[in-house]
């Protein structure tokens, strides 16, 4: 775990008249200073080079526009990790097409469809050359505001405006509606531009920095009175009592003004104890497998908790993950015991799911909500002092499959996590001789002769025939289900293994 870690929390202004236009000047003086600022990039000049000129030109302190600056710097960073993403996206549904392009050219009657098939590519590969050519020049593209909305004005009636007046009144609004201030430990109150006051009854003043543009009009500063967070508030008086830097993001919404506080929180000390065990967690398409083990790898405590994230809206999936993350954490707490998860890469994972066509575990990649899980983990156990740690997330199904899951009698996913937490404890993958049946996933089991181990070789070279051999058995296992389901009496499968031996099921 790292020794801080920058957790933001969030409460609504209350605010008069007179402070709601003042703060909406305030959003449209910096915002058009970031715009300006992101134009000049564009050009090919250093947003820091530009710092003297701009703080003459837009009438704003030196603070304010370090705080424009990082956070176009923040929105650029974001934009080029999304045409990666999207990068390595293209690159995979280029290569499913190549394949599937492949098996329909040995067809005659599926011309049509190879014909979709290869347009449906072509543009796919145009649009990947145009992201990599941006990426390779360095070349930005932001739309403040949203492309989506921009392009709603040439389609009004669709997407829900009367008039260009309604539309352009919109456009100003997302693209003029929130602003950053920058803060730092060394500055009074821990920020320059909004500095926060400690009130006897617990809640905050903040006094904002105007910028030198705003002077003439509203004066220097302004005072926003009773500012508490529900959530938070002891890390955020903790801070400012033993100057740390906090940072502010306003924005306002069809509500009203919220801020969003930024702070780096200090490593609490660690209460969790490896040497009595480890917690391992593995991710489903529903649920979350829980397995707690001793300090020999045995399982002493498993649990499947329910995970549904289809269907559901940011809030409520915000709110299931938070609670289940919760209880984790705190039986890990009450363990004493470290939490292990998968080092996961999402797009190498999606790569796998596509050859397995999980439908459902890839929509929950698709989703935030894989991403969400970890944030959340991660964010709970370092306040309570719980270490996480990561491993290889190879084979980890395979193995808990054939070594563990009958062995101690798990469900695939629970042998999976047993997997997780045994690899951190560096405990041996070598397969199990005597192992013969292995579940199926779906209440039965299959059986096949595990192959010949190369010892020259890493374990891992193993587990991967085993992977192939496994996936080729489960195939012809459900097909004979298949194939036999509406007989009377049910016939017994016959496999054919990698050994060309016939083994009953």
């Amino acid at each position: 775990m790292t020794n801080e870690q920058t957790l933001t929390y969030q409460t609504r202004l209350q605010l008069t008249f007179e402070q709601d236009q003042i703060l909406q000047e305030y959003a449209y003086c910096l915002s058009g200073v970031e715009r300006a600022l992101y134009a000049e990039v564009v050009r090919g000049n250093k947003a820091v080079s530009r710092k003297n000129d701009f703080l003459k030109i837009h009438e704003i302190t030196a603070r304010q526009f370090n705080a424009c600056r990082i956070s176009l710097e923040g929105k650029i960073a974001a934009w080029e990790a999304g045409r990666k993403m999207a990068s390595i996206s293209l690159q995979l549904k280029i290569a499913s097409l190549d394949k599937e392009i492949k098996n329909l050219q040995r067809n005659p009657s599926k011309r049509a469809l190879l014909h979709l098939k290869k347009r449906r590519r072509e543009t796919l590969s145009l649009r990947l050359a145009a992201i990599e050519n941006d990426l390779k020049e360095g070349r930005t593209r932001i739309c403040f505001g949203s492309k989506k909305l921009f392009h709603a004005q040439f389609h009004l009636e669709e997407n829900g405006f009367s008039s260009l007046e309604e539309w352009k009144k919109t456009w100003d609004f997302e693209r003029n509606n929130e602003f950053f201030i920058l803060g730092s430990k060394d500055e009074a109150g821990c920020n320059q531009t909004c500095t926060a006051y400690l009130q006897e009854n617990g809640e905050l003043i903040l006094r904002l920095r105007l910028p030198k543009a705003l002077e003439k009009k509203f004066g220097k500063y302004i005072k926003i009175e009773n500012v508490s967070f529900e959530y938070g508030y002891e890390a955020i008086v903790s801070n400012l009592l033993s100057k740390q830097a906090l940072s502010y993001r306003f924005k306002k919404d069809d509500k009203g003004w919220r801020v969003f506080l930024s702070t780096a929180l200090k490593e609490p000390e660690i209460v969790s104890r490896e040497r009595t065990g480890v917690v391992g967690i593995d991710l489903n398409a529903d649920h979350i497998a829980y397995v707690e083990t001793d300090r020999f790898g045995n399982p002493v405590k498993r649990e499947a908790f329910s995970w549904v994230s289809y269907g559901k809206n940011k809030r409520q999936l915000k709110a299931i993950t938070g609670d289940l993350c919760k209880e984790i954490v705190n039986r890990a707490l009450e363990a004493k015991k470290p939490i292990v998860i998968e080092n996961l890469d999402f797009y190498k994972k999606k790569l796998s799911l596509k050859e397995t066509r999980n439908e459902k575990f890839a929509r929950l990649l698709s989703s935030m909500a894989y991403g969400l899980f970890f944030v959340f983990l991660r964010a709970r156990a370092f306040k309570f002092g719980i270490a996480v740690h990561k491993v290889n997330p190879a084979f980890t199904s395979v193995i808990g499959r054939v070594n563990y899951a009958k062995r101690y009698g798990l469900s695939i996913h629970l042998a999976a996590a047993l997997c997780i937490a045994r690899r951190y404890q560096q405990f041996s993958e070598s397969p199990l001789s005597f192992q013969r049946d292995v579940p199926d996933g779906k209440g039965g089991h299959v059986a096949f002769v595990l192959p010949v181990r190369n010892r020259m070789r890493h374990v891992w070279h193993f587990w991967k025939v085993v992977k192939q051999k496994l996936s080729a058995v489960l195939a012809a296992h459900f097909r004979a289900i298949c194939i036999h389901r509406s007989l009377d009496p049910p016939l017994q499968s016959i496999l054919v293994t990698g050994n060309s031996r016939l083994l009953p099921v």
